[in-house]
């Protein structure tokens, strides 16, 4: 655990901590859907140490990840991924932001099932296109129908990400708003807590 100062007792926060002891927060989910810029504000709240699995991949190969599939092809990229990611767990309690197609691999989501609570952003097909539009570094989508590979990606994957522990609706709402549903699921789900009435049908759910 980071060096920061601990959440107040009783709050939220502390419960879910308590409750999580030595397992990690792992967020799996489509490219787009706010991995990394959840994971981040998640992580501040919790005091836990935030990473970014992609990242960690880049500062490993010393090479960014366009740069892995483009000289060594995605079945490299998937073995290291997994490598990173192993590691990362056995490091103890984080937040962990991982790449859209990690949890598709078995051996991870038995590692991460044994040593971590798994959150699935799910996000509908739109958004993810209005988000991923404005970024140039997605190697799966250097295609000539970006639109229809994200539909492709989304009906292969959808079916595993259900696996995931929980499932969060990632959507047009302010960032903040989306913490504090996990925070709220997380402590229903750890603690046995009542979900807060107020959360709108359909945005937080246990997946089990």
């Amino acid at each position: 655990m980071s060096d920061a100062v601990l959440p107040a007792l009783g709050s939220p926060e502390a419960d879910i901590l308590s409750a999580l002891g030595a397992r990690s927060l792992v967020l799996v989910g489509m490219m787009g859907v706010g991995k990394s810029t959840i994971g981040r504000r998640l992580a501040a709240r919790l005091r836990l140490p935030f990473v970014d699995a992609d990242t960690e991949i880049e500062a490993a190969a010393g090479m960014t990840i366009p740069e892995i599939f483009e000289r060594h092809g995605e079945p490299h990229f998937r073995d290291g991924e997994a490598r990173v990611i192993a590691r990362l767990l056995d490091g103890g309690p984080l937040v962990l932001a991982t790449g859209g197609g990690a949890f598709m691999r078995e051996e991870t989501r038995i590692r991460i099932a044994a040593k971590a609570v798994s959150i699935w952003l799910k996000a509908d097909h739109d958004v993810i296109m209005r988000r991923v539009r404005r970024r140039a570094d997605r190697p799966l989508l250097q295609t000539a129908d970006p639109e229809g590979t994200v539909t492709r990606l989304l009906t292969e994957r959808e079916p595993v990400y259900r696996n995931a522990d929980l499932t969060i609706a990632s959507r047009d709402v302010p960032h903040d708003k989306i913490v504090e549903e996990c925070l709220e699921t997380l402590r229903a789900y750890l603690c046995g807590q009542q979900a807060d009435p107020r959360l709108p049908p359909d945005v937080a759910s246990a997946a089990r």
